[in-house]
C-alpha cells in the first residue's frame, strides 16, 4: 500500500479493522523505503475507511511514520476521523503524542507549506491553550487570518455564523507542543493536583525531575490542589516536608489548598508548617490575592549548590536550539532574523528599557534552560495574534509571550528529538522585570546569541 500524493501531502489509505492482528500486512518495506523519500510538507494516515482500531493497530502506522519524519522533516500524523475516533487516539498516547492530527485533509492542507497566502478566514478552537497558540501561529505564517475562540461557549456562538468563516477547526493537535504537566496560572505559580490518600506512592508518581527543573527555570511558587485528599501517612509527610526542604534553597514556596484533617493527624499539618508549608482553605486566598501572589512567587537570589557548565552535547546541538527560536519569532514578525554577536559568558542586557523575557527548561537526554528577552512590541504582536485585539494589558502580553515560549519549546523537544535525543520540558516562566531576571541567572555562564527583527533587537541565552 504505497502513499497516494494530493495536493502535495502523502496519504496513506487503510481500511477495515486496525488492530494489530496482520495490521503489518498493509506495510511493506518497500512502502516505508519509498514513503521516506516522498518530497512533500506531509505524509498522513487517513483514518475514513478504518472501520475500528486499537493502540496496536495505529502503532504500526504511528512508527512508519516517525521513520517518516526523521528522514525528511515532514509533518506526520493522521486525518479523516470523527470525534469519537480523535478521543481514542489522544487517550491511547497522551504525553507520547509526537505527531500530528487533522479532522479534515482540508484542515491539514492549512498547515501545509504549498498552501500559503491562500488567505482563508478560520475559526478555531481546542481545549489546550498552547495548541490554540501554535495553530493560530502556524495559520499567521501561511497567510491565514486565524480567528480564536477562547472558550467552548464562545466556540459553539461563532460556529452559529458558519458563513463568516470558510474554515472551522476543532479535534485538531499539532504534535510538536510538549506535554501538560501542571497547570500554569497568572503569577508563575504551578499547580500540582493530589488526591485519595497519600503515601509512599507519591514519591514513584510525582515528576520530581519535571518540579526541580522548574525551579532551575525560576518557578519560586508551587501550589497543591488537595482538595479531593482524604488523608496521608507519615511517609508522605515526609515527603513533603523534604520537597519543602529542598525549595527553601531556591528561596522557593510550597502551598497547600483545600486540605483538611479530619483523617490526617492535626500534627502533620504543624510538621509540614515547621517545614515551611503554608495551608489556605480556598484557592482564591492566593490568586485573589495579588500583592500575596506577587510575594511568595517573586524570583529571589539564591545560592544554588552544584552549578553546572554547558557540555559538549548541548553545545552541539546550538543550531536546533537557535532553529526552534528564530523561526517562531519569524513567523510572529514577518522578518528574518539577523545574528549580531555570539558568546560564551554571563548573560548581558545592554537596554533593559521596553523589554520583557520568558524561559523554559529542558531535562532528559540533556537538560538546561533558554532564555528569551524580547521587545515588548513583539510580545504585544503576538498577544494580538492570539486575543484577535490590541492590548496593553501586562498580564495578557505576558500569557501571550508565555505562549511563545512554548511553542518555541515544543519545536525544539521535536528537533532533538530528530536528533534521537530525547528530552521534556518545563512550562514557561515569564519576567516583566528583567531584574527579576538577572537575580535568577546572576552566576551562570551561558551562550548568549544577539538577534535583531527589523528594528527590534532580541537576546537568546542558553545555559544550564
Amino acid at each position: 500500500m504505497r502513499a497516494s500524493i494530493k495536493d502535495g501531502i502523502g496519504i496513506f489509505s487503510p481500511q477495515g479493522f486496525l488492530d494489530g492482528n496482520g495490521t503489518e500486512a498493509f506495510l511493506t518495506i518497500e512502502d516505508i523505503q519509498a514513503t521516506t523519500k516522498l518530497k512533500v510538507d506531509m505524509v498522513l494516515v487517513s483514518l475514513k475507511k478504518v472501520i475500528f482500531f486499537n493502540r496496536n493497530g495505529l502503532d504500526v502506522f504511528v512508527k512508519m511514520l516517525s521513520k517518516v519524519r526523521l528522514a525528511n522533516h515532514s509533518i506526520v500524523g493522521f486525518c479523516d476521523y470523527d470525534k469519537k475516533k480523535y478521543d481514542a487516539i489522544i487517550k491511547f498516547y497522551k504525553d507520547e503524542l509526537n505527531f500530528s492530527l487533522f479532522a479534515t485533509q482540508e484542515i491539514a492542507s492549512l498547515f501545509s507549506c504549498s498552501f500559503k497566502n491562500t488567505n482563508k478566514n478560520i475559526l478555531l478552537y481546542s481545549e489546550d491553550k498552547s495548541q490554540r497558540a501554535a495553530m493560530a501561529i502556524e495559520l499567521h505564517d501561511n497567510g491565514h487570518n486565524p480567528i480564536i475562540a477562547q472558550s467552548k461557549e464562545i466556540f459553539l456562538e461563532k460556529c452559529s455564523k458558519e458563513d463568516a468563516y470558510d474554515v472551522i477547526i476543532k479535534d485538531t493537535y499539532l504534535g510538536q507542543m510538549g506535554q501538560k504537566i501542571a497547570a500554569r496560572i497568572t503569577g508563575n505559580a504551578i499547580i500540582y493536583t493530589v488526591s485519595s490518600f497519600l503515601d509512599a506512592e507519591i514519591g514513584n508518581t510525582f515528576n520530581i525531575a519535571y518540579h526541580n527543573n522548574s525551579l532551575n527555570v525560576g518557578f519560586r511558587l508551587f501550589i497543591f490542589d488537595a482538595y479531593k485528599v482524604i488523608s496521608m501517612n507519615v511517609h508522605a509527610l515526609n515527603f513533603f516536608s523534604k520537597l519543602s526542604s529542598s525549595a527553601a534553597e531556591y528561596n522557593a514556596t510550597i502551598c497547600f489548598v483545600g486540605m483538611t484533617f479530619e483523617k490526617t493527624p492535626k500534627t502533620f499539618k504543624d510538621n509540614m508548617e515547621d517545614a515551611g508549608i503554608l495551608f489556605f482553605e480556598q484557592m482564591d486566598d492566593i490568586l485573589k490575592d495579588k500583592k500575596l501572589l506577587d510575594e511568595l512567587g517573586a524570583s529571589s537570589a539564591a545560592t544554588v549548590k552544584n552549578k553546572r557548565a554547558l557540555n559538549k552535547l548541548i553545545v552541539t546541538e546550538l543550531p536546533s536550539f537557535i532553529q526552534a527560536a528564530v523561526s517562531t519569532i519569524e513567523m510572529m514578525t514577518n522578518a528574518k532574523a539577523i545574528k549580531e554577536a555570539a558568546e560564551i559568558n554571563k548573560i548581558t542586557i545592554d537596554d533593559k528599557k521596553d523589554k520583557i523575557a520568558s524561559s523554559i527548561g529542558f531535562f532528559g537526554d540533556i537538560d538546561g534552560m533558554v532564555i528569551l528577552v524580547f521587545p515588548i512590541q513583539i510580545a504585544k504582536k503576538a498577544c494580538e495574534l492570539l486575543i484577535g485585539e490590541e492590548t496593553d494589558d501586562t498580564e495578557l502580553i505576558l500569557d501571550s509571550l508565555a505562549e511563545l515560549a512554548n511553542i518555541i519549546g515544543g519545536k525544539l523537544k521535536t528537533l532533538l528529538l530528530d536528533n534521537k535525543i530525547r528530552v521534556d520540558i518545563t512550562l514557561p516562566r515569564t519576567y516583566h522585570d528583567l531584574e527579576s531576571l538577572l537575580e535568577i541567572t546572576q552566576d551562570r555562564k551561558g551562550v548568549q546569541v544577539d538577534l535583531a527583527f527589523d528594528n527590534d533587537k532580541f537576546l537568546f541565552f542558553l545555559t544550564r
